[in-house]
């Protein structure tokens, strides 16, 4: 058996796989769960090229695409161009930014040999392809949102530091922006990427389900995973400590104009007793 290579790309934050499926024609409504598998005729009439018959094109609901047995850069890039008639946020120009490569070997071997750059196992089984662009599709997915979360912790430095010279009042208007991001990062991490969440066959398949575990341990997923959201906890609890002394900031505000209006009043009253007004 030839070896069998893998190109990932996460080149947006989420992908109508039903807009895809139906000008494809193809009469199945997606789920979050499953991806958009795209080969033979069909693959080939979006890329106006014969191709390889053993290549696909597999798109995830997360924003993750990954292409087996692909053609070369060109192809690739025609394709993306392609994904970008359904979502106009890709950028294709940057699609190299959050990527990885893979490759599946079979060799006369005891057991599997997991490494950082291709599998090698004893025996094919028809699985193996759709699990291992899986967890390629989610690790590419988790990098990018890891540099996303670095920009929100810029925003908080930035924040901080406006705390650290006495500015002490943030605005509603920036603590609703930076606590959007934070809730729309936990959103693509926690539930819409689906790290904890495993592909059908690993239910029913012994076998699948034993590759594809060993598979997300060797690349960290459930690491990575944790580490986000424990991140991401931290700066809920920062955002908490913004929001407080803002609002406490504003109370104080609220309680010196109140005084002010007290004094402004005793100090007229005492005017017009003493008749000077």
């Amino acid at each position: 058996m030839e070896a069998i290579s893998f190109k990932a790309f996460a080149v947006a934050n989420e992908i109508d796989l039903n807009k895809i499926a139906i000008y494809c024609g193809i009469p199945k409504k997606f789920t979050w769960e499953e991806p958009l598998i795209l080969k033979g005729d069909t693959l080939a009439s979006i890329l106006h090229t014969k191709g390889d018959k053993s290549a696909q094109v597999l798109i995830f609901s997360f924003g993750s695409v990954v292409f087996v047995n692909h053609g070369g850069q060109g192809e690739m890039t025609k394709f993306l161009h392609f994904l970008r008639s359904f979502e106009p946020d890709i950028d294709v120009q940057n699609a190299e930014a959050y990527t990885d490569d893979y490759s599946l070997h079979r060799e006369e071997t005891e057991e599997i040999e997991l490494t950082d750059e291709y599998v090698v196992v004893p025996e094919y089984e028809e699985f193996y392809p759709e699990l291992i662009a899986t967890v390629l599709a989610k690790s590419v997915a988790l990098e990018k949102i890891e540099e996303q979360l670095g920009k929100i912790n810029d925003k908080l430095e930035y924040m901080i530091d406006r705390l650290e010279k006495g500015r002490l009042r943030i605005g509603n208007k920036q603590l609703a922006k930076t606590t959007a991001s934070i809730v729309r990062h936990e959103y693509n991490t926690l539930a819409y990427i689906m790290i904890l969440d495993k592909p059908d066959i690993t239910w029913t398949n012994s076998s699948a389900g034993q590759f594809y575990d060993r598979m997300l341990e060797f690349f960290e997923l459930n690491d990575r995973y944790n580490i986000m959201k424990s991140k991401t906890e931290v700066l809920y609890h920062i955002m908490e400590g913004f929001s407080t002394i803002s609002h406490s900031m504003r109370g104080l505000f609220v309680e010196w104009i109140i005084v002010t209006l007290i004094v402004i009043e005793v100090v007229l009253s005492v005017l017009q007793i003493a008749g000077w007004i």
